[in-house]
């Protein structure tokens, strides 16, 4: 079975908790130990007798107060599909949590709220979105047993969040009025909404198909130098790493960068044994032809499809930290195995999260906003833009002093 990674964002009580738990719950994925602490700790029940969004709230400080911290995993099945579900915090001072579990999900379910329809932390996960192209949207519009179950409600919410994904290019979007209390349209379609004519959201979530998308061009980077030096492998020097993207073969010519030097591959080994050819998400071995000065954080490409090598970069970035970030700030870049000194040459623009527009930084960057950002390196980096190649199109910003991670970037 294909495994499906997905994440719940939407405001503050909107219930994505409440959902997980529900999708955990009806899918008899929940060990009857869990379910009798689960009704122990229960507050706020329901017709079963469980708060299911203790099922994701872990850490004491959620559960006291009935909110998401901290980006948590879950994972089910069924017996179609595998499921690693991220349940990602709604206030807006955790924006930063939320765009760490977004970044590795194939799908967004972005839960609305029916009573309050969409908001501004509706627009800001939307845009995250857009900007980690995720390819498919779910819209769960939930609470729908608190508004009657209206069509008219569910409609006029559609209808409003159809404008912001077309203004975000989030063309693939699939409207569901649930109600995750209740259980309606979760697991199946309930009787109460019977003007509703599409599916259950986890049928949507089984059935759910996505493109093979291939990330362009085969790229390796080296993570580790191997240079034994013993009497029996006295002049053996391998190149230890994992393929970024593409596949290699042996004899195949590729080019060292940042150097630009051209090589030829003259060995590839996969645990430990010999191999014609490796393909991306393997941990390999690579040796070359001729005698060259490789160091950990090199990249080796195919010599027929060079990414970009540059020292002056466009990011769109999420400032992450508490301090602000300002031209003229210097940072460690990490790209990678790959670690450059940076600095912020200028911020281009903000984007205004209530409007889509994008506004004139005449401010600092502060924790969670979205900017246009030039970061010129000390050192060439080799890239691929984010839309071509989402491994090597990204990268953090990291804080040289504290070693925090400060901003989340995409290389454009």
């Amino acid at each position: 079975m294909d495994i499906l990674r997905l994440i719940t964002a939407g405001s503050v009580d909107d219930g994505k908790s409440t959902l997980i738990g529900r999708l955990l719950y009806d899918s008899k994925s929940i060990l009857q130990d869990q379910l009798e602490v689960l009704e122990k700790h229960s507050k706020n029940k329901n017709d079963d007798g469980v708060d299911l969004a203790l099922l994701t709230d872990g850490l004491r400080a959620e559960r006291e107060q009935g909110i998401t911290i901290d980006v948590a995993y879950r994972y089910f099945s069924t017996s179609k599909r595998k499921f690693i579900i991220a349940d990602a915090p709604g206030h807006v001072q955790y924006t930063r949590n939320m765009i760490t579990g977004a970044s590795n999900s194939d799908l967004m379910v972005i839960l609305i709220d029916a009573r309050k329809g969409v908001i501004e932390q509706t627009r800001r996960h939307s845009i995250i979105a857009s900007l980690l192209k995720l390819k498919k949207v779910a819209v769960a519009i939930n609470k729908m047993d608190m508004v009657d179950y209206s069509e008219d409600v569910f409609e006029t919410i559609k209808t409003e969040y159809s404008k912001i994904a077309e203004g975000l290019g989030l063309s693939d979007v699939t409207y569901f009025p649930i109600s995750a209390l209740k259980g309606d349209n979760i697991v199946s379609l309930s009787p109460v909404t019977d003007w509703y004519k599409g599916s259950s959201l986890l049928e949507y979530l089984e059935e759910v198909q996505f493109d093979q998308e291939q990330n362009s061009g085969s790229r390796f980077q080296v993570q580790y130098v191997i240079r034994p030096q013993t009497e029996e492998l006295h002049d053996y020097r391998g190149y230890a790493g994992q393929i970024v993207s593409g596949s290699f073969q042996k004899g195949h010519k590729i080019a060292i960068l940042p150097a630009g030097i051209i090589t030829e591959i003259s060995a590839i080994e996969v645990n430990g044994a010999e191999v014609q050819e490796a393909f991306e998400g393997q941990p390999v071995v690579i040796q070359i032809k001729d005698d060259i000065d490789v160091s950990r954080g090199d990249f080796f490409t195919s010599a027929e499809d060079l990414p970009n090598v540059e020292k002056e970069i466009e990011v769109l970035l999420c400032w992450l930290d508490h301090k602000t970030m300002q031209p003229g700030n210097k940072y460690l870049l990490q790209h990678h195995s790959r670690q450059l000194k940076a600095v912020v040459k200028q911020v281009d623009y903000k984007i205004n999260v209530n409007t889509l527009e994008k506004e004139t930084a005449e401010e600092d960057i502060k924790l969670n906003e979205i900017a246009k950002v030039t970061i010129r390196t000390a050192q060439p980096l080799v890239f691929d833009d984010f839309i071509s190649n989402k491994k090597t199109g990204s990268a953090i910003l990291v804080d040289e002093t504290s070693n925090a991670t400060v901003a989340a970037c995409i290389i454009q």
